[in-house]
């Protein structure tokens, strides 16, 4: 087989995969291609039967390195060519997938079942060729999923779900065929064999289905982007043309109720735009020339001239759907336990299921009499009435009612239902890991500006000290223009002259200097410039102001206090009432700032932070020794920052909260992105991720359960194969069911 990339390659690259039958083989097919180096994402599709891997950028894609990887894990894969990240809605056919076996073989269970449970003609001998007959195709076809996907498994020495259903109904329908032909007198298990192969298809074609039921919100943002645009030519006429032809600067036409197709900027025009889907937003946001649209959005009411500046995977809605991928694909780590199970349990069913069969032919009658004694309602003649009969028999009720398939599922369908419903809410979570340790935080640790407060500071009086307003507002607003500190901006919009500076620079956390006519100029906090030998700091207004909550910046010039500026930021709506709500949920929360003492004070009072939990005149690079200390105190802290200078503190947190736009998604050190500007998501994402937590450990309650009570009972002789095949796939179904539950969690 030869590499097929050679040539340069998109960065998602998308591959069928044969042999995937249930989610542990998604599960395993995706741990196969984690490991290949130089994946940035990996996500396996059950529905769809396919892969789609994303590399690093400084890693040349090699099509030949994915599909050795799923050969190694015992799956067939190809590559598919002119990828698109779009969902194939294709015609319901009783042919295609699991339909087949669900209606082919419903029906000959159904007449088998009429044949001996309705008319008793099990022992007739011309129906037992009959149901040899029809039991046949099901064997020979509807079983070749699971003879194909046991011996692709085989073949790298591993065993799975189709190993045990391989072995199991083949022991049923063999015994049966050699007992026929050799003119055995007794029961056979032709019905039997094709319930087990019928019931579980049923299983598996309900988990499909309800796996994609769980992966709606995706399909909802993979559908948003239109498939055509209205560009712009030089002359200004529309032309409708394929998305995929848009280029970065096109410009593009939007219509009421057109979606937005990419990433662009207004140029013209006024309009309403639902951004809902995307961030969560329920209200239209007001929208014209200079602002961001985003692709997959909805213009409302006006029309619009754009230019495009993102289009494919760089655009938000494409990294937003990155990242919602990457954590359905997820692992958390209480998976592990499960992992561990499931990598010796097939294995071990098998060889219980040997014991099982040597067990009831050495020992038939001590088997019989351990089977009534337990339920003394049972006669023996519930039994196979031979030795023999009785070992195949229940060896395959064993290998069917095992059920590796519950614990492969309990984690992954959690997640992918938790993340969905995240998703619909514009709460973005990375991965299951971030999942988890949601769930387990004590105490959210708030950055002050732009995350409680709206972040837009003004100046709200200035103090004249030594020299005319006019002097000190033109020498203000030099020194702060050059800075992108929300504190400068402020400062630089009060005045529109700028007198000329020399040696411009920036004191991290503490403020601007420069040299201006031979003396150094400081614009700063009050602590900077009294350690710098600043006279006057200790101003009266500067008290009167830090008390109203707003922070004081000093203008000096060498040792010499110009002017104080008050700036003032207001709290975001709803912020009392969020940390009130978390509060009440037991989580302690905390207020950290490099504000003055007394204006952090004011701004924790109106905000209902205890006094005790404020940390004041803190630099940027000491935030992340601020969480250690709260780690330090057994902790588990969650650090709510605006993500854009608050990485160290978000990674060194539990669990990192950006509260963002849609735009900086892919820049974000974050474990959970709030879409939205306002923090009201916070206890809902927080409450919902609690949420996911416990249905896992629900699920892996009930699939160790499950296996724990029904492979003892069925060695006992205590479960027909039909019923261990119904009850194998009931058990899938419920683990599914519990994790969907989570689509319609409220936070109370």
């Amino acid at each position: 087989m030869s590499d097929h990339s050679d040539s340069p390659a998109p960065d998602a690259t998308e591959f069928s995969v044969k042999g995937l039958n249930c989610q542990s083989c998604v599960r395993k097919a995706t741990a196969a291609l984690e490991a290949v180096p130089g994946l940035a994402s990996v996500v396996v599709s059950l529905e769809e039967e396919r892969a789609i891997v994303r590399w690093r950028p400084d890693v040349k894609p090699s099509a030949y390195t994915i599909i050795r990887a799923l050969q190694t894990a015992g799956y067939e894969a190809e590559p598919i060519r002119n990828s698109q990240l779009t969902t194939r809605n294709s015609p319901w056919s009783p042919l295609t997938g699991w339909q087949f076996n669900v209606v082919f073989g419903g029906a000959v269970t159904l007449l088998l079942m009429l044949g001996e449970w309705a008319f008793g003609l099990g022992m007739e001998t011309w129906f037992q060729w009959a149901a040899f007959a029809l039991a046949l195709p099901v064997q020979a076809v509807c079983g070749a999923r699971f003879y194909v996907g046991a011996w692709r498994q085989l073949r790298v020495g591993s065993s799975n779900m189709d190993t045990l259903v391989s072995l199991g109904s083949t022991t049923a329908f063999g015994f049966s065929a050699w007992a026929l032909f050799t003119g055995w007198h007794g029961h056979l298990w032709f019905m039997e064999a094709a319930a087990i192969i019928t019931l579980i298809s049923v299983g598996h074609w309900l988990e499909a289905r309800m796996s994609a039921h769980a992966a709606s919100s995706l399909k909802a943002l993979l559908n948003l982007a239109p498939a055509t645009a209205h560009r712009l030519d030089t002359s200004g006429a529309e032309d409708e043309v394929p998305v995929a032809q848009l280029r970065v600067d096109d410009r593009i036409a939007l219509r009421p109720g057109d979606r937005v197709p990419v990433d662009a900027e207004i140029l013209e025009g006024q309009s309403a735009v639902d951004e809902a889907m995307l961030t969560g937003e329920s209200l239209p946001v007001e929208k014209s020339a200079g602002a961001k649209l985003y692709g997959g959005t909805v213009n409302q009411n006006g029309r619009l001239i754009a230019r495009v500046t993102a289009t494919g995977d760089t655009t938000a809605l494409a990294q937003i759907i990155a990242v919602v991928q990457r954590a359905q694909a997820s692992r958390a780590n209480i998976q592990q336990l499960g992992d561990r199970v499931s990598a010796v349990f097939v294995p071990s069913v098998v060889l219980i299921a040997l014991g099982t069969g040597l067990w009831w032919w050495l020992a038939y009658e001590s088997a019989l009499r351990v089977a009534t004694t337990l339920l003394p309602w049972l006669k023996p003649e519930h039994f196979p009435a031979s030795p023999l009969a009785a070992a195949f028999i229940h060896a395959a009720g064993v290998l069917i009612v095992a059920c590796p398939c519950a614990m492969g599922l309990a984690t992954p369908a959690a997640i992918m239902a938790g993340v969905n419903a995240a998703a619909r809410r514009g709460i973005l979570i990375r991965d299951g890991a971030a999942l988890e340790k949601s769930g387990r935080i004590t105490a959210v640790l708030f950055d002050k500006t732009g995350t409680l407060t709206e972040g837009k500071l003004t100046v709200a009086a200035v103090q004249e000290v030594n020299v005319s307003a006019m002097s000190i507002r033109e020498l203000a607003a030099a020194l702060a223009e050059p800075s992108n500190h929300p504190l400068s901006r402020a400062v630089a919009m009060a005045d529109s002259h700028r007198p000329s500076l020399q040696d411009w620079r920036e004191v991290r956390g503490a403020g601007v200097a420069a040299t201006s006519e031979g003396a150094i100029c400081r614009l700063g906090s009050l602590r900077w410039l009294n350690e710098v030998g600043v006279n006057g700091v200790g101003h009266p207004f500067a008290t009167e102001w830090t008390s109203q909550g707003a922070t004081v910046l000093g203008l000096a010039r060498g040792a010499e206090l110009l002017a104080l500026f008050a700036l003032r930021d207001q709290l975001k709506p709803h912020v009392a009432d969020v940390l009130a709500e978390l509060q009440r949920d037991g989580k302690a929360v905390f207020l950290i700032t490099g504000d003055h003492a007394q204006t952090a004070a004011a701004i924790a009072a109106l905000a209902g932070v205890p006094k005790e939990n404020v940390f004041a005149e803190v630099r940027p690079e000491q935030k992340a020794d601020i969480v250690k200390q709260l780690q330090a105190r057994g902790q588990r802290v969650a650090f709510v920052g605006d993500g854009i200078n608050d990485a160290p503190a978000l990674t060194q947190a539990d669990l990192g909260i950006a509260v963002t736009r849609a735009s900086d998604v892919a820049r974000e050190a974050a474990d959970l992105i709030l879409l939205q500007s306002d923090i009201q998501a916070i206890p809902e994402a927080l409450g919902l991720a609690q949420a996911t937590l416990r249905t896992i450990k629900q699920n892996l309650f009930w699939a160790f359960f499950y296996n724990a009570a029904a492979v003892p009972l069925a060695a006992l002789g205590l479960l027909s194969p039909v019923v261990c095949a119904a009850a194998m796939g009931l058990s899938d179904v419920l683990v599914i069911c519990n994790a969907l539950r989570l689509r319609a969690w409220r936070q109370r």
